[in-house]
């Protein structure tokens, strides 16, 4: 199947979204919680997520998702601009939260108030969160972009850092032989 940006993703069903849906939401890995959570049988859990991993929907053991593959293709990065007032960075800031799809939101310094990010499948979903955005009341303004190619997307911060700048930055400790091996 592909989605309206002409990439390839994965067919799936009712089932196959309630086990992303439980791993997602309570980052479980095992089968048998999954099969706790959802109420799938565990042996139709365990059968799922091998066809999930296989289809490259589910890419590790942790099961990060590809989210092209899941058919959340559209990365929209949305500056907004909101009214300023005593408080409003966290008033807006819960109202951006709470709007279905938004994945982070961030309270920036400069010129942009807040930098928002959301995964969608299609551009129907685009329209309703800029939509969205602006019946926020204190939002001014918005400016969104779509990405053309993720180059990078590291979940875990730490991945980014070498060991020797881990230890120095956040320890105390100083660096010998015996504790870089």
């Amino acid at each position: 199947m592909s989605d309206d940006t002409g990439r390839d993703t994965v067919d799936l069903d009712e089932k196959d979204v309630r086990i992303l849906k439980a791993v997602a939401s309570t980052g479980v890995t095992s089968p048998d919680k999954i099969h706790q959570e959802t109420g799938i049988p565990k042996s139709t859990v365990h059968y799922r997520l091998d066809q999930l991993q296989e289809a490259g929907v589910l890419e590790n053991d942790r099961y990060d998702m590809n989210l092209e593959k899941l058919g959340l293709s559209i990365t929209l990065v949305s500056e907004i601009w909101a009214t300023f007032d005593e408080g409003y960075h966290q008033t807006v800031g819960e109202k951006l939260t709470a709007i279905e799809g938004v994945n982070q939101v961030y309270f920036t310094m400069g010129e942009t108030d807040f930098v928002v990010i959301a995964h969608v499948p299609n551009r129907q979903m685009v329209e309703s969160l800029v939509a969205d955005y602006e019946a926020i009341d204190e939002i001014r303004r918005t400016s969104s972009k779509f990405v053309i190619t993720t180059l990078k997307d590291e979940p875990l911060a730490v991945n980014d850092f070498e060991y020797e700048t881990l230890v120095n930055a956040l320890t105390d400790a100083e660096l010998d032989d015996d504790t870089a091996e």
